[in-house]
């Protein structure tokens, strides 16, 4: 079986930018128009700062890829739906734009684009094109820092599963029971 999962080292990212600006630029073709939902970039990585802490803290927000995904259980038309790979995905043929997805993500890991009246999220076209050409979606193949990765966590010799195994990790409000697939790195 395979469980592809993301990972974001918040040990080792440097704030650049590079993914947020390498998945406007892949997916939405560099847009300028806005992301009205995260009052925010059109991508699909939302950079969030906490600034009240000790010291600013920075966290990079996708979609989960859950292995229980809301998003999918509450979706009317299974527009909402887990490939076979694991990997959340929407299927715009299906989809009403009716946003119930968007209310039952607890990350808020989806927007919603007005021109395509339709929420949307990590994976983007051209991520998934990525993908079947065997390549990394573009947020990993730009880091310059090695903070991303993305793989098989079913595969002990993944990249992702030997740094997982290198790494404490926390998944981001795994209380929910929503078995998220994204984790975060914060340290050795």
């Amino acid at each position: 079986m395979t469980r592809l999962a993301f990972l974001w080292d918040q040990s080792r990212c440097i704030s650049c930018g590079a993914c947020i600006a390498a998945c406007n630029a892949a997916n939405y073709g560099s847009s300028t128009s806005p992301n009205v939902s995260w009052n925010w970039l059109r991508t699909n990585i939302k950079r969030i700062e906490l600034g009240r802490a000790a010291r600013p803290m920075l966290y990079l927000l996708q979609c989960q890829h859950c292995e229980n995904p809301p998003c999918v259980t509450v979706c009317p038309t299974g527009a909402s739906y887990k490939d076979k790979d694991g990997l959340v995905k929407i299927n715009y043929d299906l989809c009403i734009g009716c946003r119930y997805c968007m209310v039952a993500c607890p990350y808020d890991a989806r927007w919603f684009n007005e021109s395509l009246w339709a929420p949307v999220k990590c994976m983007g076209e051209e991520c998934q094109a990525r993908l079947a050409r065997g390549e990394q979606p573009v947020c990993v193949a730009v880091c310059p820092a090695g903070a991303r990765d993305f793989g098989d966590l079913d595969n002990p010799s993944s990249s992702i599963s030997r740094r997982l195994a290198e790494s404490r990790y926390v998944k981001l409000l795994d209380n929910m029971g929503t078995s998220p697939k994204y984790f975060v790195v914060v340290g050795p």
